[in-house]
């Protein structure tokens, strides 16, 4: 059992105040995944969970259990918070083999030989290192280093696992192996685990909650594929995506049956179910519109009367996948189309799109105003 309870949680490094009032529930069994650009305070976060960092306010509880209390300057220590941690840096043993690396945690907790072995052969397996147990970190690779330490981790079964963005020095084929059998790993142990990154694919595909940070903010936490699709303000939208959002400035009429918007893409009407609670009080406002490339759909002939005439700009076929650039009225729109299809520079096209899952924002407050459905 592994529940973390982050309350009002404020670090400071001198004056630079990095985390900001840091509330966060992390439940029992949750791939918890903590995405942001450099400097945002997730890898700080991670740092105040494991005990390495102290914070000047705030409690954290862990199952229940107080192990932070800034205002009574309690702190359990890390060896009393039965975590386990894999850091960027891979803080192996030189001295020692890859199977000695391994066994050094399992062995300090007096656990039978065979056990031992049973842990460091599973633990090998999934990070694909077996050929390498008799090797030095000397004689391994940074990205081999990287997958040891990893192995080490795993090999203790902690019921917390924090890592510190540990898939960052392999090559992009083992990176996806490797996130493969993190997720296999969460699911078949149900650890509770904290990942820090600032890949949103690594992300949206291992997590099951994604905390974004911004300036030592949480701004959002939601699963990953409400986050996509419902992203809760500009900032969000813009971060999560590859590639990104496309953005259209509009302007926002609301009425007693719900909202209509105008930009260069023509007149789109929203429903009121489909609006938020953040919705301006005023009738008449500026609006952004926010369309993934994935939802738009791109024709050499007008499908529909609603068809959107654009102009292409550019064409990258990209193997399973081509990116088309177009423009309409000015508004440059990025298009994810599978398969490979070509176009010409300048070449007219006609573009639909599932109003449904528009994103609409309030262009003065950045908040979501129309969800995706």
């Amino acid at each position: 059992m592994s529940k973390i309870e982050l309350k009002h949680i404020d670090k400071y490094y001198g004056k630079n105040h990095i985390l900001k009032d840091v509330n966060l529930t992390i439940e029992d069994g949750d791939f918890m995944t903590l995405l942001g650009p450099s400097g945002c305070g997730k890898t700080t976060t991670l740092r105040v969970v494991s005990g390495l960092e102290k914070p000047q306010n705030g409690t954290i509880l862990m199952n229940g259990k107080e192990i932070v209390n800034a205002a009574e300057a309690h702190f359990a220590p890390p060896s009393e918070r039965d975590l386990n941690l894999v850091f960027q840096s891979y803080a192996l043993w030189p001295h020692m083999t890859v199977r000695e690396n391994i066994a050094f945690g399992l062995n300090i907790q007096k656990l039978p030989k065979d056990e031992v072995d049973r842990r460091i052969e599973d633990a090998l397996a999934r990070m694909q290192i077996g050929q390498y147990v008799d090797r030095y970190p000397s004689e391994l690779s940074g990205g081999q280093q990287q997958r040891v330490a990893i192995a080490r981790a795993i090999a203790s079964e902690p019921h917390l696992l924090l890592m510190d963005e540990p898939l960052s020095n392999l090559d992009a084929k083992l990176r996806v192996d490797m996130r493969s059998e993190l997720k296999r790993l969460h699911i078949e142990t149900g650890t509770t685990m904290i990942y820090v990154t600032h890949d949103q694919v690594e992300a949206l595909t291992m997590s099951t909650k994604i905390a974004i940070f911004k300036e030592g903010v949480i701004v959002q936490v939601d699963h990953p594929l409400e986050l996509y699709n419902n992203p809760v303000n500009l900032y969000v939208a813009d971060f999560i995506g590859n590639p990104s959002i496309n953005f259209a400035d509009g302007k926002a009429e609301v009425g007693p049956d719900g909202m209509t918007v105008t930009s260069p893409l023509g007149k789109m009407v929203f429903p009121k179910k489909d609006l938020t609670d953040m919705l301006p009080k005023e009738k008449s406002f500026d609006a952004v519109l926010g369309i993934r490339p994935e939802q738009l759909s791109i024709n050499t002939t007008r499908q529909s009367p609603s068809d959107i005439e654009a102009h292409i700009y550019t064409s990258m076929p990209a193997g399973s996948e081509t990116l088309v650039t177009v423009k309409v009225g000015g508004v440059s729109l990025v298009i994810k189309a599978l398969g490979i299809t070509h176009y010409n520079p300048d070449q007219v096209v006609y573009l639909s799109i599932d109003l449904n899952k528009i994103n609409v924002f309030d262009k003065k407050s950045t908040n979501l105003i129309k969800y995706s459905v």
